[in-house]
């Protein structure tokens, strides 16, 4: 019996020799077959014809192999290729093991893609793109483990999509946009449960949109934009929840808005315009407070823009024109504090602009022209650069165009409204406007005078009254009193800075140097103190005066009063309101300051000063000239930063 049992063992261990071997040589046999087939592709050139051994193709240029020699990836570049190849040239069905192929932005590859490479059913990764043309094989539905297929951006690839595509049910990314598709899109998609990109634009496909899509409920970025689609947007849409993107632009899209797509809360994009929509905008649209864009411009929807249009506080770009949309502009749209874009033209909005507009700080773009828009232009804080745009054209508006908008924008952005008027060439004479600003200058200047001569009469007998009673009280408020050169004045402020202390100094001028000063009612004042041989020259204080009267005079938010000053004969000086942070030059020379006053910021305080010089050359009389603006001569406050010009003018600029 031993005998036998011996016999037994050993023709297990022959059979299992002789397995194997026959696995080895049969494995060597499939890893000759995929070099011979990577050989016979061409695609290569000259290194398919240096090969010595069977492993050697593993190092070629896009070649992956696992540890058996088996090829599992193919990123093929044409730098190899020495003449036009052609995609059926490769043996895909060589490749049992392929797992990942990426043929992509070639000039030599090209051809259609072959019915074989349906049997590579291990493949995870397919993209060919700028490579291939014909039709999309039916055979493409073997592939059920395929989790990214990109065949866009082909350009001549044609035909219809296989329903087949509908087996792929473990695919994640599906692109077939930027080719010639036709016919219409499969409701088979609906089965890719687990997609959760779809990208069918820039094709040819006509048809409705299959009701099917609304199955996608992992769906996070849907483009179906530029084809020939008609009928409504299915309801069924409304309930894909993770959806970000949805982009259905350049159709022929019939029917309303779904109210449904008031459930899409993680919306960021959407886009429906160049379409066929009707309808009103559904209430529920102006919930998403995550919406970033909101395209629905060139339909034919209806309706008004609601209050709530100001719930959408992360909005960058807001367009709904070429509608015939009605009513006013609502008040909260001044809650959008993120817009850039806003787009309102073509339509049949009426009423004034809300002054509201104003707090949109970054926006570059505004267009409210061909409404039937009325009143006057409020004062905007458009954002000036090279690509921003304004249009106010063909409405009812009427009155004196603001300065920031006249001198920066063509005139033909202004053209076609009933009485819309300015100072700049090509803008009607503003005649109404300079009449009614001469009879307010004149009755102005009538009251004042009238209050020069009382306020005159009775300080004349207030001060013959307190010569004979009693003597003047030291640390009278230098903020009560206007140009008074006296004792209580002058010694107030030479005990508050013992007498020009050089550590109450704070900086030093071409016209003298600034002093702080912190007066006995508390007040914190900024002591100009001029060099003394100024004093000497009795043109120079004729001009001082005059100057300083004239300065007393201005009336402008981005202008900083002058509260005083003070002729002595041991100095003069000037006094301002205290700004506590420095000069403009001393905040951008440090880094950490530099960075705070950030772009925005920075814009603001060049459009208040573009303000207070608009107000010195137009609306002061007479006109004044600015001489000196520098980083060095801008002080900062923590509201505001300011300019001085010349000696003496301040100019704020908010933030």
């Amino acid at each position: 019996m031993e005998w036998v049992v011996s016999v037994v063992v050993l023709s297990i261990c022959m059979l299992l020799m002789i397995s194997s071997s026959a696995a080895v040589a049969t494995n060597n046999a499939q890893v000759e077959a995929e070099a011979e087939a990577l050989r016979n592709s061409t695609w290569w050139g000259w290194m398919g014809n240096t090969t010595t051994t069977s492993h050697d193709h593993c190092s070629w240029d896009g070649i992956t192999c696992n540890r058996e020699g088996h090829v599992v990836g193919i990123t093929f570049s044409d730098y190899y290729c020495q003449e036009s190849c052609m995609l059926s040239q490769l043996k895909f069905s060589s490749f049992p093991s392929l797992l990942h192929i990426n043929l992509t932005v070639l000039t030599y590859l090209c051809g259609s893609i072959p019915d074989e490479i349906g049997t590579l059913t291990k493949l995870t990764y397919l993209r060919l793109s700028y490579c291939a043309d014909g039709e999309l094989p039916v055979s493409l539905g073997n592939l059920t483990l395929l989790e990214h297929l990109d065949l866009s951006y082909n350009g001549v690839l044609s035909g219809a999509i296989p329903p087949s595509i509908g087996n792929l049910k473990n695919l994640i990314h599906l692109d077939l946009s930027s080719n010639s598709l036709s016919g219409a899109i499969p409701p088979s998609l609906g089965n890719l449960t687990n997609l959760e990109y779809l990208y069918l634009n820039f094709n040819r496909l006509n048809g409705s949109i299959p009701f099917e899509i609304g199955n996608l409920k992992n769906l996070v970025e849907l483009s179906l934009s530029h084809n020939s689609l008609v009928g409504a947007i299915p309801s069924s849409l409304g309930y894909l929840t993770n959806l970000t993107n949805v982009h259905l632009i350049y159709n022929q899209i019939q029917g309303p808005i779904p109210f449904s797509f008031g459930h899409l809360t993680n919306l960021a994009h959407l886009y429906l315009c160049y379409n066929q929509i009707y309808g009103s905008i559904p209430p529920g649209i102006w919930n998403l407070k995550n919406l970033i864009h909101l395209r629905l411009d060139h339909n034919n929807l209806t309706g008004v823009s609601p209050s709530s249009l100001g719930n959408l506080i992360h909005l960058n770009v807001l367009d709904i024109s070429r509608n015939r949309i009605k009513g006013h502009i609502p008040l909260t749209i001044g809650n959008l504090n993120n817009l850039t874009s806003l787009d309102l033209s073509d339509n049949l909005i009426h009423g004034k602009i809300p002054s509201q507009l104003q707090n949109l700080k970054i926006l570059e773009k505004l267009r409210l022209s061909h409404n039937k828009l009325s009143g006057h232009i409020p004062h905007l804080s458009i954002y000036v650069h090279q690509g921003s745009s304004i249009d106010f054209s063909h409405n009812d508006l009427e009155g004196h165009i603001p300065h920031e908008l006249q001198f920066v924008y063509s005139p033909r952005v202004f053209v076609h409204n009933k009485g819309l008027c300015g100072e700049r060439e090509g803008l009607p004479h503003c005649k109404g406007h300079r009449t009614i600003l001469i009879i307010v200058v004149s009755l102005s200047t009538t009251l004042f005078l009238s209050f020069v001569v009382l306020g005159f009469l009775l300080l004349s007998r207030k001060t013959k009254k307190d010569q004979t009673t009693t003597t003047p009280t030291k640390n009278g408020d230098i903020f009560s009193v206007w140009d008074y050169d006296g004792k209580i004045a002058y010694e107030d402020i030479i005990e508050a800075t013992e007498d020009f202390d050089i550590k109450y100094c704070i900086g030093t001028g071409g016209y003298g140097s600034v002093y702080k000063a912190q007066l006995p009612t508390g007040n914190l004042v900024a002591l100009k103190k001029l060099h003394g041989w100024e004093r000497n020259e009795a043109t120079y204080l004729k001009s001082f005066e005059n100057e300083v009267e004239m300065l007393s005079k201005i009336q402008h938010r981005n202008i900083i009063k002058l509260h005083g000053f003070c002729l002595h004969k041991r100095c003069m000086f000037l006094i301002y309101k205290y700004m506590e942070r420095g000069s403009l030059y001393c905040v951008l020379s440090n880094e950490v300051e530099a960075l705070e006053l950030d772009w925005i910021k920075r814009v603001n305080v060049v459009k208040s000063i573009v303000h207070a010089l608009c107000y010195m050359h137009h609306d002061s009389s007479p006109p004044i000239i600015h001489r000196d603006i520098s980083s060095n001569n801008q002080g900062r406050s923590q509201d505001f930063y300011l300019s001085r010009a010349k000696l003496y003018l301040i100019i704020q600029a908010f933030i």
